[in-house]
């Protein structure tokens, strides 16, 4: 048995995962021991200026000083830090990078939007039953972009969309006051804004072949 961590650290919130992995009969398997998440809004204002903010790298540092709190009681083998849209986009990656490998004594990955592809459909349909009908699209929905992923039990076709939750937000509505709604011609334009993302993506993924939707990340479960 090993005692693994993975953290994954998106453009809203950073997930801890810790678990002991068994492979007792040569499927390894997962036993969580702890999920942990905090939104730190790493991503605030990328989109905009291409610059991590002093203040969303102070949150996001905090809350990884949190998180080596818990492996150090939980004492983790391994671990696996992943860092994604925001990082990406971000010019001064190089600072989070630092403060994260002071704490945790590892640097990050920042890692394509294809491999977080990969990533999600794997975590997804480890929980998918066999008799869900196939192909499954997996949609990935983060704060700073989304990931389409078909496939029956492998991949067959990957898009990373520069889209996601955050980045919709700051684009669109930031302007509008929260008391008094989204106006009627802002939510169009973002609409065809997205609509227009999916056009675009669907010369990458065939949408047809898909008989099973699954949707990962907090605006799906939020919306659920």
């Amino acid at each position: 048995m090993t005692r693994v961590a993975a953290i994954d650290c998106g453009t809203n919130s950073i997930r801890l995962l810790v678990a002991d992995v068994t492979t007792d009969d040569g499927t390894p398997r997962l036993h969580d021991l702890t999920r942990q998440m905090r939104i730190v809004r790493l991503g605030q204002g990328v989109d905009r200026t291409g610059m991590l903010s002093a203040e969303a790298i102070a949150r996001t540092l905090d809350a990884v000083g949190e998180y080596r709190r818990m492996l150090d009681n939980l004492g983790a083998e391994k671990i696996r830090f992943v860092a994604t849209s925001a990082m990406r986009d971000a010019r001064n990656r190089a600072e989070l990078i630092d403060g994260v490998t002071d704490i945790l004594g590892i640097a990050p990955e920042v890692i394509p939007g294809t491999e977080e592809a990969s990533l999600s459909f794997s975590g997804a349909t480890s929980g998918v039953g066999a008799q869900e009908e196939r192909p499954l699209l997996v949609v990935d929905i983060g704060g700073g972009s989304t990931e389409l992923v078909i496939g029956t039990h492998a991949i067959d076709e990957a898009y990373s969309i520069d889209m996601g939750s955050v980045r919709v937000t700051e684009k669109f509505f930031a302007h509008c006051a929260s008391d008094q709604g989204i106006p009627r011609g802002v939510e169009q334009q973002a609409a065809e804004w997205i609509d227009a993302q999916l056009d675009a993506a669907e010369e990458h993924v065939d949408l047809t072949r898909v008989r099973t939707l699954v949707g990962v990340a907090g605006t799906v479960t939020t919306v659920t």
